[in-house]
């Protein structure tokens, strides 16, 4: 049977208003702040109130590292939550915010697809409640008082070649990745090289997302560097005293979004930190209230596993006191066909050589999952194309790593298409059986931290950077960072940084280029490889197809 697009189904969805929704999870209409009738923030105050609650169980939705065939993590992700109220659970989810960037670029939104997407579609992917336009406002004030500091006369004695903090833009833009600012004239202030980031690689949006209260943020947005001085000693947003009209400006944005699944099951929908510069994960906030509000929460992180699971584990659970109970990892047919060497135009014969050869990347992550100490259960994200062989070659080979595959078909059949992974879930999640433990322990130096996420988790043979990183590691250790975790930024497409190698490498080698300390998020970045923190549009941009017809309604968009 053919499925509709998912514009189709997401403008069809029978949605139920806000206040219902929310009374799902006993949150009262006087905690919630409406925008129209499907969407709603919740209450700071009402989310202060629930600290003494005991936590549900916390899911974690990851996946092999992605292809150009996909995967559908927010899909399983949607699929799951859906599930598990199908059986009778109190269900939440918890998913990032999209970008408007990749929405007008390739990739698309991040609601989920075909009969498992959270809804409203369409507002979601794009202004939603103005949270990315907040986060990018505030990240900009401070840009704007940076260099208004220097105009006026410099009291902080920022070294003008030494300003670190660039200016945002929540779209793809390559022409803005380097610029020249204040040219003109005396009136205009200095002239300095600077650039443009897109939104979702602010330390704002990471702050956000890691901040516990208004208090955390404002505490954090203080603690962001924004310059060195000829010293090198650094100038923190406080120090220009940015910290308190940033709090302001992103009050509401600190309020999670509350939304709901086609099926009516409640989704929490807040923040966005890209996968690869920052951890990938939906904020802290949404994900304590959920637990605090529900009885299974399903989340999910950014990318595969080898990142946004790590991410996950390493920066989020270890910073909020989190300790999840289960880890669902997805996989499909076709991308373990592409992990196999089959190229992308013929994904749609039968090949059982190739789905078993390219299982070596599904087993990598099974393995660095159980690392972690959480049982692991693998979701077979159901292609119409994919044969009985297949699905059969993947669930014997998940059975030998010791572990369980369910086929999952919620993109064609909703809930009905996991009702047997939910079960299960909600069984390994109600045992008991996860031990969490991160990576590594705070005190471990900053390099080994690097060193140890490369070798345990991408399997690399080592770790490598020049004298100048290593040196700026142990400035940081001095300067007391050294009990941060690391944020490494790599491709998604492997676990190297070659992109083009699939499958389960071992022996590579992990070069570290460059590092950055994102003191108020928390974390010390390490970037490995080519990673771009303002993407450009490709040759013919999705915005191109995008339109309103006759109706009013939009077109393109998916």
């Amino acid at each position: 049977m053919a499925v509709k697009p998912d514009i189709e189904i997401a403008r069809e969805a029978s949605k139920r208003p806000i206040q219902e929704i929310g009374a799902k999870l006993d949150i009262g209409p006087d905690h919630l702040l409406p925008y129209g009738h499907d969407k709603a923030k919740v209450d700071q105050r009402f989310i202060s109130g629930l600290s003494d609650r005991p936590n549900g169980r916390l899911i974690l939705v990851t996946a092999i590292n992605p292809t150009p065939a996909g995967e559908g993590k927010t899909t399983t992700t949607v699929g799951l939550g859906d599930g598990l109220s199908r059986i009778g659970k109190k269900a939440a989810i918890c998913i990032r915010e999209a970008s408007l960037g990749p929405n007008f670029g390739m990739k698309g939104g991040a609601a989920g697809g075909g009969h498992a997407q959270i809804v409203p579609m369409e507002e979601m992917n794009l202004h939603f409640t103005g949270d990315f336009h907040a986060i990018t406002s505030a990240h900009n004030l401070l840009a704007a008082m940076i260099d208004n500091h220097i105009y006026w006369g410099n009291e902080q004695e920022i070294d003008l070649r030494r300003v670190v903090w660039r200016r945002v833009l929540d779209m793809n833009d390559r022409a803005l990745r380097d610029t020249v600012t204040s040219l003109g004239g005396v009136s205009n202030g200095f002239p300095r090289e600077t650039g443009f980031d897109i939104t979702v690689a602010s330390e704002v949006m990471a702050i956000l997302c890691l901040a516990e209260d208004l208090a955390d943020l404002e505490r954090r947005l203080g603690d962001m560097i924004v310059a060195y001085r000829r010293d090198h000693s650094p100038v923190f947003a406080r120090d220009i005293g940015a910290d308190g009209a940033m709090t302001v400006l992103l009050k509401d944005a600190m309020m999670p979004n509350l939304v709901q699944t086609l099926e009516h099951t409640p989704a929490f929908v807040h923040g966005g930190p890209f996968a690869n510069i920052a951890h990938g994960c939906n904020s802290v906030i949404a994900t304590k209230t959920a637990l605090k509000l529900a009885d299974y929460v399903v989340t999910e992180a950014g990318f595969g596993a080898d990142l946004g699971a790590e991410k996950f584990f390493d920066i989020k659970c270890r910073k909020a006191g989190l300790s999840p109970d289960c880890v669902v990892l997805v996989a499909t047919v076709r991308a373990l066909k592409m992990n196999g060497g089959v190229g992308k135009d013929d994904l749609g014969a039968e090949n059982v050589e190739a789905v078993t050869r390219g299982c070596a990347n599904l087993g990598r992550h099974i393995h660095n999952l159980k690392g972690f100490g959480v049982p692991v259960v693998v979701a077979i994200n159901h292609f119409t194309g994919d044969t009985e062989a297949e699905i059969a070659a993947v669930q014997d080979y998940v059975a030998g790593q010791g572990a369980e595959a369910h086929l999952c078909t919620h993109w064609a059949k909703g809930s009905a298409g996991t009702e047997a992974l939910a079960t299960r879930v909600a069984e390994i999640a109600d045992g008991g059986a996860a031990q969490f433990a991160p990576l590594y322990p705070d005190e471990m130096p900053l390099w080994q931290k690097i060193e140890t996420v490369a070798e345990r988790i991408y399997h690399a043979h080592e770790a490598t950077a020049d004298t100048r990183i290593r040196e700026q590691l142990h400035q940081w250790e001095a300067q007391g960072y050294g009990h941060l975790p690391v944020c490494m930024a790599k491709t998604q497409y492997s676990f190297s940084t070659d992109p083009n190698l699939r499958g389960a490498p071992e022996g590579h080698v992990v070069p570290v280029r460059e590092v950055r300390l994102s003191a108020g998020a928390g974390f010390v970045v390490a970037i490995c490889g080519e990673i771009m923190t303002m993407p450009g549009l490709p040759r013919h941009p999705a915005a191109e197809k995008i339109r309103l017809n006759a109706a009013g309604d939009i077109e393109g968009l998916f």
